[in-house]
């Protein structure tokens, strides 16, 4: 049991990290919600919808059956869209090890309840033994072995530095915080500043929108973790900065790509019609709004994005009403 692990979600990043530790020779089970897609990955090697042009080694078990792939593992990797892990957190109950670990790679809030995904596995599991990796990690980046930077989060120091050692290879190195909130809330608020940078590309501005964007959007994520009790100086980090620009950025960021077609004019309707892909800067966006209402945080790039999506607002009265706030300090 101590190598075992269970990678559940075969989307790119959780097939990227059942390649990732394959090659480094752990027992890898991996698992889809769909288990005739699944069938397929075991008989070709191949994930075309989620990481195309990747092989998957022979020694990954791929199975569509939950509830046998959480057995007997040392660590059980959540790689599930946010709004689908409490669904299946609920069908493994019970059928792992109290010495397992379970690590979340999502990167969203739950709709409603808002919580972040360590606050829902507790929710659902109890008090389990638990940590968060999030970081700049283009899943086909990591894939192809560019070298990459992630953190590993847990208030065990033990926990954490154990996900650091499995993790860690030549080209993807991985660090250790004890700060598991900031590092959940800068991985998942930091699509929502995607999606804004996104609209600021597809009305056609500049690099000077984009850095403005970037900061301010720092900033506001920092305003609410701190009311959160998260460490301010996470969001200067890997989990926080770091993720932000990569995701703010890069062509193959799903959520920078929404608010690009959004700046053009597309609806969120006719933009789900043709992705394949989660963008967790969407549903986010709507949790995050409620949490800065919560906590009584002035976060108006969330608002505006929030506005965007839910209530259909015109990206450039968006653009607007930002930059026509009554004037203010840094």
């Amino acid at each position: 049991m101590s190598k075992r692990i269970a990678i559940l979600g075969d989307g790119g990043w959780g097939t990227t990290l059942a390649v990732l530790l394959s090659n480094k020779g752990y027992p890898v089970t991996l698992w889809g919600a769909f288990p005739d897609y699944a069938q397929t990955m075991a008989k070709t090697r191949l994930n075309p919808r989620f990481l195309p042009g990747v092989r998957l080694p022979e020694q990954i078990e791929i199975t569509g059956e939950v509830k046998s792939a959480v057995q007997d593992k040392a660590v059980v990797v959540l790689a599930i869209p946010s709004q689908y892990t409490r669904k299946t957190l609920k069908k493994i109950a019970g059928c792992f090890s109290k010495k397992t670990i379970f690590l979340s790679v999502t990167k969203g809030i739950e709709i409603g309840s808002n919580k972040r995904i360590s606050e829902v596995i507790r929710s659902e599991l109890g008090a389990v033994k638990l940590a968060v990796l999030s970081g700049p990690t283009i899943a086909s980046e990591v894939a192809s072995g560019i070298p990459t930077t992630a953190v590993a989060a847990s208030a065990d120091k033990k926990i954490r530095k154990t996900i650091q050692e499995i993790f860690s290879t030549k080209t993807f190195r991985v660090y250790t915080n004890p700060d598991i909130t900031g590092v959940e809330l800068g991985g998942s608020i930091k699509n929502v500043i995607a999606i804004a940078c996104g609209v600021s590309d597809g009305l056609g501005f500049g690099t000077n929108t984009k850095a403005a964007i970037l900061t301010r959007g720092l900033a506001e994520i920092s305003r609410l973790g701190k009311a959160m009790g998260a460490k301010p100086e996470t969001f200067s980090g890997i989990s926080g900065l770091g993720d932000l620009v990569t995701t703010c950025i890069s062509t193959q960021s799903r959520n920078r790509s929404v608010g690009e077609l959004i700046g053009k004019g597309k609806t969120l309707k006719e933009i789900y019609a043709h992705m394949q892909m989660v963008a967790e800067g969407v549903p986010t966006a709507k949790s995050a709004y409620a949490l800065s209402l919560k906590y009584k945080i002035d976060m108006p790039i969330i608002r505006e994005v929030y506005y965007l999506l839910y209530k259909n607002k015109s990206p450039r009265q968006a653009v607007k009403d930002l930059m026509t706030r009554k004037s203010k300090e840094e």
